[in-house]
């Protein structure tokens, strides 16, 4: 029988940990970044472009925590190694890892290209492979740690005119629950988010056609758009020591759009 541990509201505190996020200059991705240095980590941001690093790096400096950068397409092959090198670089270890960049090609089936099938399933599954099991071994070397993925509503739904983002998404979630057993072992948690729908600058167009808006309002109990910052708490949860017995769960933040 285990011993039972002194409950601490510190559980949730990043304190000296260092979080890789990828796209986390931009989107939600800046979100997640802006709740862990919030919580004392430090950040290492991996982009194509400096989008947004100006931004990150004031944050930086109003936190105990500290950002370092690297810009690189992740879907190249060299990419995971370089991740891994200039994070430990940077700060000496790897304790989080956020799979946040992600892309959407939208089109009717009969119109879908097939480069853009392959650029969607390259970012959006591929890379977090790839990149989560290059991390995972620094993470088993050094004791533990955590790996968030990002899915979407796309992960348990539909999308017809998405189709790789769509299969991309349930492929993010067979991933993390391999990955999550598989590296159980070695105190590896890996969990993902599923994001409802967001207001953002992305989902304008949407909000803004009266019927889909309305259409989609009808699916959401909690009747409204989320704000960004809604995905902050769930996202530093899962990255720290309180959520260390939640591994291989799927958690949709989406105001209870799934329930309809």
């Amino acid at each position: 029988m285990s011993t039972e541990k002194t409950f601490s509201t510190d559980s949730f505190r990043l304190d000296g940990k260092t979080a890789v996020i990828t796209g986390g200059a931009s989107g939600l991705g800046y979100y997640y970044t802006k709740a862990m240095l919030a919580s004392g980590a430090n950040i290492y941001i991996v982009s194509y472009d400096q989008k947004g690093w100006d931004d990150v790096q004031a944050l930086a400096e109003k936190s105990k925590g500290s950002a370092a950068f690297l810009e690189v397409d992740v879907t190249n092959e060299k990419a995971p190694q370089q991740i891994v090198d200039g994070a430990l670089n940077a700060f000496g270890q790897i304790d989080i890892l956020v799979n946040n960049a992600g892309m959407q090609r939208r089109e009717k089936w009969q119109d879908y290209k097939d480069s853009d099938w392959q650029a969607v399933i390259n970012l959006n599954l591929n890379a977090v492979y790839f990149i989560s099991h290059a991390v995972a071994k620094v993470m088993a070397a050094n004791g533990g740690g955590k790996i968030i993925n990002i899915g979407s509503m796309q992960s348990f739904r539909a999308g017809k005119f998405i189709f790789p983002y769509t299969a991309s998404k349930h492929g993010v979630v067979g991933l993390t629950k391999a990955y999550a057993d598989a590296l159980a072992p070695e105190n590896i948690q890996v969990n993902a988010i599923a994001p409802g729908y967001i207001d953002t600058p992305m989902t304008k167009a949407l909000q803004e056609d009266p019927e889909r808006n309305t259409e989609i309002l009808a699916h959401i109990p909690a009747q409204h758009w989320a704000d960004p910052s809604e995905l902050m708490g769930t996202a530093v949860f899962l990255a720290s020591p309180a959520s260390d017995y939640v591994t291989g769960t799927i958690i949709p933040v989406d105001g209870g759009y799934l329930l309809r």
